[in-house]
């Protein structure tokens, strides 16, 4: 480990302190919201009911991808709330305005007790996707939060996007107490098999520098499709049952129309638990995993 990681790191452990004293300003602020409940509209808080065993605080060794939908009008309040209830020190989101990532910030905040760092993957400005005005359309691509600080952070649009700009980014952030690259990447939309062939190969060449990775996102693609080769060559689905020789049939789906197409690839990573979580809030399921990064698991 370098020394600048090492020191990193003890930075990490200190700022642990006051995570308590945040935690408790967002359940005072949560509480007093339920007490004059009555004057907001039903349902407005957290869209729909937090589980009385959600996470409290963030899980330093979890992480998540979710493709929230755009647009689809969702609740950023509710989208805030799923978030909340599994509080992943790590996440990826595609298909993220960032006006809507700085609205999920402020409810994790303000809600939920939850502090986020945030780094943009911006790869087009769109101003029917994510408003603003003509002349200043909203940002649009991929976003990741990370519960502690992040550095490299690079962004990168794939040489040719299909139908449109596509692209990915990465960071490197604390996971599990380890300082990880994390990647985060939107492949092609479907029916553009070619495409995204040559996206997964920019991508990984990118992901092989590095001997512990995360690769998070919507990759457009079942387990089996040809074009994820150079990405399962160097890493492996975080569940030990998927993959690309069981032609699916392991792997659980993660969308409305019933396909695998998020996955959280882990390069010397060793995965502990896996859940995927259906949501009404998008057409895809958040995906989260506990991970333990000072185990190497090979790709």
């Amino acid at each position: 480990m370098e020394t600048s990681d090492a020191t990193w790191i003890r930075t990490e452990e200190a700022k642990v302190l006051v995570r308590g004293t945040r935690l408790l300003a967002g359940a005072v602020v949560v509480a007093c919201m339920v007490l004059v409940g009555p004057s907001a509209p039903s349902g407005a808080l957290f869209g729909r009911s937090v589980p009385v065993d959600a996470v409290r605080d963030v899980v330093p060794n979890r992480v998540m991808t979710w493709n929230i939908c755009n647009p689809c009008e969702a609740s950023n309040v509710g989208r805030a709330a799923e978030i909340a209830t599994y509080a992943p020190q790590v996440i990826g989101l595609q298909e993220a305005c960032v006006r809507d990532v700085e609205r999920l910030r402020d409810y994790l905040k303000s809600l939920h007790g939850l502090e986020y760092q945030v780094e943009y993957g911006t790869v087009l400005r769109d101003w029917g996707r994510c408003g603003g005005v003509p002349w200043s359309p909203g940002a649009f691509g991929q976003a990741v939060l990370s519960a502690a600080p992040m550095k490299d952070s690079v962004k990168v649009e794939y040489p040719d996007g299909g139908s449109e700009d596509r692209g990915y980014m990465a960071v490197t952030t604390m996971v599990g107490g380890q300082p990880v690259r994390v990647f985060n990447t939107h492949l092609a939309q479907r029916r553009q098999e070619a495409v995204r062939a040559d996206q997964a190969r920019v991508i990984a060449a990118d992901v092989a520098r590095y001997d512990r990775a995360i690769v998070l996102g919507d990759f457009n693609a079942v387990p089996d499709a040809p074009e994820l080769t150079p990405i399962w060559a160097l890493a492996a689905d975080t569940d030990p049952e998927c993959r690309p020789s069981s032609a699916g049939a392991a792997c659980k789906p993660t969308t409305d129309w019933h396909s695998k197409f998020d996955y959280v690839f882990l390069r010397g990573i060793a995965p502990l638990e896996h859940r995927v979580r259906p949501t009404p809030y998008s057409d895809h399921d958040l995906l989260h995993t506990d991970v333990d990064p000072s185990f190497s698991a090979g790709p």
